[in-house]
C-alpha cells in the first residue's frame, strides 16, 4: 500500500493568524490543509492517508473530512511535541491501521500544497526503486556556511546544492525503525525526517520538485500561495 501521513500539528506563531493556526486559513473558500490533502485524495496509487493535527482542532478536521468529501483518510491523530514527534505519532498509526511492512509511505506538510500529483507519483516510483525519495527545489542564491562567529567557512557549489522540501518517502517499516531509535536514544526534536535518517547514515535518493513547492509559514508564503491559486482560477475561466 501507498499511505501519504499529513502532518499539522504546528500553531503557526510566525504566520500571526488572529483566531486560528495557519493550516485552517481560507483560501479559496477552503482551508489550506484541504487544498494539500486533496491532491493526495484524488491520486490514484495514495490508498490511505493518516493526518496529524492539533488535539482541539481534531473535532473541525473530522468535519472537513465530510465536508470536502476526503474519504481516504483513516485516522486524524492528534500532534506530539516536537515536529519529529508528531510525524512519529502518524507512523505508528499508520503501522497500526496496514501493518508495518510492505507498504510506502510519504511524509508531507499540511501546509505545503503547491504540489501536484506527478511530484507524488515521482515520489513512489524513487521509494520503489532505491527505498526513499526527497523533494528537493533548486537553490537560486549562493549558500555559505558559517562559523558560531558568524564567518564564512565555505561557499558550497550552487550547482551541487538543493532545498530539500516534502512528500519526502520511505518505507514504513524502515522509518518507523529509526523513529524508534532516535527516541530510545532522546533524539525527538530532529528538524525534519531525512535529517533523522541521513544521522542514522540512511541512503537517501532525491525527486526534482519546483521551487514554488513552499511550506507556508510567514505571511509572505499565505500571499503567495493565495497569488497562485487566484491565476490557477484565472486559467480556468479564461
Amino acid at each position: 500500500m501507498n499511505i501519504a501521513v499529513i502532518f499539522a500539528g504546528g500553531s503557526g506563531k510566525r504566520m500571526h493568524a488572529k483566531d486560528r493556526p495557519k493550516q485552517f486559513l481560507f483560501v479559496h473558500g477552503k482551508p489550506i490543509i484541504v487544498h494539500t490533502i486533496e491532491i493526495f485524495n484524488g491520486h490514484p496509487e495514495i490508498d490511505g492517508i493518516v493526518v496529524v493535527c492539533i488535539e482541539d482542532w481534531i473535532p473541525y478536521m473530522e468535519e472537513l473530512k465530510y465536508t470536502y468529501r476526503l474519504g481516504k483518510i483513516a485516522s486524524i491523530m492528534p500532534g506530539g511535541a516536537t515536529g519529529q514527534m508528531s510525524i512519529y505519532n502518524g507512523l505508528a498509526e499508520a503501522a497500526r491501521l496496514y501493518g508495518r511492512d510492505g507498504h510506502t509511505v510519504l511524509i508531507h506538510d499540511g501546509v505545503r500544497p503547491m504540489i501536484d500529483a506527478d511530484l507524488i507519483t515521482a515520489n513512489l516510483r524513487s521509494v520503489e526503486k532505491y527505498g526513499s525519495s526527497i523533494s528537493c527545489g533548486p537553490v537560486s542564491e549562493t549558500v555559505v556556511l558559517v562559523s558560531d562567529g558568524e564567518q564564512v567557512e565555505q561557499i558550497v557549489n550552487r550547482s551541487n546544492s538543493r532545498v530539500a522540501k516534502a512528500p519526502q518517502g520511505y518505507r514504513l517499516n524502515e522509518v518507523l525503525d529509526f523513529e524508534e531509535r532516535a527516541i530510545r536514544e532522546g533524539l525527538t526534536d530532529m528538524i525534519d525526517t531525512c535529517t533523522l535518517m541521513r544521522h542514522y547514515g540512511y541512503p537517501l535518493s532525491i525527486v526534482n520538485c519546483r521551487a514554488d513547492n513552499v511550506k507556508i509559514t510567514t505571511p509572505e508564503d499565505f500571499f503567495m500561495f493565495r497569488a497562485v491559486a487566484d491565476a490557477r482560477e484565472n486559467e480556468q475561466l479564461m
